[in-house]
């Protein structure tokens, strides 16, 4: 799993990727639903957030 943490790092240590993880953090984890939400749409969303959650914690842990 070394090789696929230290990729992430290398892919979201640039300026570039940074921004790019900041856009998906913004779309995904730091974006409310209101509450007129589906259960299919909160579903989709939390998703997503475990998807861009996951590529952070890959990012951090290639640093070590």
């Amino acid at each position: 799993m070394d090789d696929i943490e230290q990729n992430y790092t290398r892919c979201f240590s640039t300026a570039a990727g940074a921004l790019v993880l900041k856009h998906l953090r913004k779309i995904t984890i730091e974006r409310t639903l209101g509450p007129a939400a589906t259960d299919a749409e909160l579903r989709g969303l939390e998703a997503q957030r475990a998807l861009v959650h996951q590529m952070e914690t890959l990012t951090r842990r290639g640093k070590i």
